[in-house]
């Protein structure tokens, strides 16, 4: 079935202004206006950014709607698809982000405005590890965009925690994914958005 709501998730630090964001919510806006599209600024609490998930698309049929995520947003996204059964595209998820944001507790600042600030809790770790899910239910409903030159995260531990579903492992590349839209016909492909009647 076409998908018909589309959800993007940024991950730590970023925002709906992060590249990848903005590339897909103009191609939405230019080609899929007719489709229900949600970028929303998740708050730092990863308890608050689940209930926000939840809360936002609980009126969305889960055989049309679809999740994007990138890095942390992946890793939210990973536990959407687990809920609701619904595709989604995973840009170099975070796999354990409990142990590796245990690191950054204290104020944080945003990548795309400095002046922005947030406090990133020591219980956020745990509400981190109380959103962990087990294997994917439906692994075939996943498409994994993986580089192996990412700098923050390790792409072994990411093609590891997605054996069954479609991964597409790029040679070099970085965190950010800087060459995104080289990809995106793949992603609008797995997606399935056609065009307004």
């Amino acid at each position: 079935m076409p998908t018909t709501h589309v959800l993007y998730l940024h991950g730590f630090r970023s925002s709906p202004q992060s590249t990848k964001a903005r590339q897909m919510t103009a191609i939405m806006a230019e080609q899929f206006a007719h489709i229900e599209w949600w970028c929303p600024q998740l708050p730092p609490s990863p308890q608050a950014a689940a209930e926000l998930i939840q809360s936002g698309t609980a009126g969305w049929p889960a055989n049309r709607m679809a999740v994007m995520g990138s890095s942390l947003g992946g890793f939210y996204a990973t536990l959407l698809a687990a809920q609701r059964g619904c595709k989604a595209v995973l840009l170099n998820p975070a796999i354990d982000p409990a142990r590796d944001l245990s690191k950054y507790i204290g104020e944080q600042t945003s990548w795309h405005d400095p002046t922005e600030r947030f406090y990133f809790a020591p219980e956020f770790v745990d509400e981190l590890r109380a959103l962990e899910v087990g294997p994917a239910p439906h692994p075939e409903r996943l498409w994994a965009l993986i580089a192996k030159g990412d700098e923050v995260l390790d792409w072994r531990e990411m093609t590891a925690r997605y054996p069954n579903s479609h991964q597409v492992l790029m040679e070099g590349g970085d965190h950010a994914i800087s060459n995104f839209a080289h990809y995106l016909p793949q992603v609008l492909e797995f997606l399935n958005l056609q065009p307004a009647p």
